[in-house]
């Protein structure tokens, strides 16, 4: 009998990651998992002062930290991001693709602007950050870079086709550039949360005219940042956050029929249709306040 064993972990202490989106939620408690794990790492997101109480808190814990303020959508400011990591730290190990928005309605109400703008943060922002780190690890001849993407690349939601869009395409994008990248030292892992419990709802685009929250049952953003971590330390193809999620990402593909049928009238009977009952575009357009990596959403429900 042949025994396989697994590779042992990479060590995380005293390597640099950069994390998108590392405002708030899962790309917040990503961070600071690092930190705890003895990696250096520079955030980027869109709210600088969010970004600065993160770096102190990863200060604390004692590991250097860098914040820098980057709209993933805008290539140029990714690239920048790439080289201020470069400049601070003479390099980076692990890149983490975490920025994103979030948008529900119809999708004859959805404004092709809004639509549109998930796109640009949720997968072309990706493609923009690939690309960035790619240069830095093709010249050092290794690195990882992690996509967080979500049970929405496997299990389309309906009322959220813009979301449904843009996951989709990210998990494509690393199951293609992974076979691309075999064998040069460099790994491309995605990692799909189920529903988390983070900002991303209340700060959600709503043209549904209801209220909107997360999906039962609900995760906290600590154990996909866990997932995250581990991912980096042994990569891998994809890994799922959540019991539920791998439930479903399994039998969806058995039985689409059935989700077809049952989705649309399921999100309807839970209500997850942000804050707030009016039409607006919430976090599509502009940065909200929350700087919290979770949001106890049954509180608010109650």
């Amino acid at each position: 009998m042949i025994w396989f064993k697994r590779a042992a972990p990479c060590p995380l202490r005293g390597s640099t990651v950069v994390i998108t989106g590392a405002s708030s939620g899962i790309g917040r408690a990503t961070a600071l998992e690092f930190a705890r794990k003895g990696a250096h790492v520079v955030v980027a997101a869109r709210r600088a002062d969010a970004l600065e109480s993160l770096v102190r808190e990863c200060e604390h814990l004692g590991v250097d930290a860098l914040a820098v303020k980057t709209d993933v959508s805008d290539e140029n400011a990714v690239d920048e991001l790439a080289q201020r990591a470069v400049e601070r730290f003479g390099g980076f190990d692990i890149w983490v693709n975490n920025a994103g928005l979030y948008l529900a309605g119809a999708f004859v109400d959805v404004p092709s602007q809004d639509f549109r703008r998930v796109i640009d943060v949720n997968l072309s922002g990706y493609v923009y950050g690939i690309r960035a780190a790619l240069r830095q690890f093709q010249e050092q001849q290794h690195g990882v870079i992690i996509n967080t993407c979500s049970v929405a690349g496997v299990v389309p939601l309906p009322y959220f086709t813009a979301y449904t869009t843009a996951k989709f395409g990210v998990l494509g994008l690393g199951l293609a550039l992974r076979q691309e990248l075999r064998g040069t030292g460099i790994e491309v892992c995605t990692v799909l949360p189920s529903s988390v419990d983070t900002p991303i709802f209340q700060h959600a685009g709503n043209y549904l005219g209801q209220p909107l929250k997360a999906m039962t049952p609900t995760y906290r953003p600590e154990e996909a940042a866990r997932v995250i971590v581990g991912v980096a330390q042994r990569p891998r193809r994809m890994a799922v956050v959540g019991g539920f999620g791998r439930l479903i990402t399994w039998l969806y593909p058995l039985v689409p029929t059935l989700f077809e049928r049952l989705a649309a009238p399921l999100l309807r009977s839970q209500r997850n249709l942000s804050i707030g009952l009016r039409h607006r575009a919430g976090e599509i357009t502009e940065g909200g306040p929350q700087t919290r990596s979770e949001r106890r959403w049954s509180a608010l429900a109650g």
